[in-house]
């Protein structure tokens, strides 16, 4: 479960980021790329478990189906966090900037603007 939830997380977060590859503002490449590794790291993790339990690998039991189902969210719920703090770093459109500065004069783009 861990692996399918992070591959259609990537999957999802690849179209959006190739649909506004135009606009790279919202750092959907760091997003990708975390999704992409999880979902490595969980193939990986999945080939040795395979190795291991040969038939029985296809047969889990319902606890820990589970277990991994709330992994994989938490896993994608991470990366999110990281996403968003990444962004909030970044602040491409000036917002969190000028709400901190609460200045008149500190350049906002016209996008924050309207977004207000």
């Amino acid at each position: 479960m861990t692996l399918l939830i992070t591959v259609f997380a990537a999957v999802i977060c690849t179209a959006i980021w190739y649909k506004n590859a135009g606009k790279s503002e919202m750092n959907l490449g760091i997003l990708c790329w975390m999704f992409w590794g999880a979902s490595a790291m969980w193939l990986v993790d999945a080939l040795f478990e395979y190795a291991e339990l040969k038939a029985e690998y296809f047969a889990p039991a319902a606890e820990n189906m589970l277990n991994d189902t709330f992994l994989g969210l938490s896993v994608v719920a991470l990366g999110l966090v990281i996403w968003i703090v990444s962004v909030l770093i970044k602040d491409p459109k000036g917002v969190v900037r000028a709400k901190l500065l609460k200045k008149k004069d500190v350049p906002v783009k016209e996008d924050a603007v309207k977004a207000e």
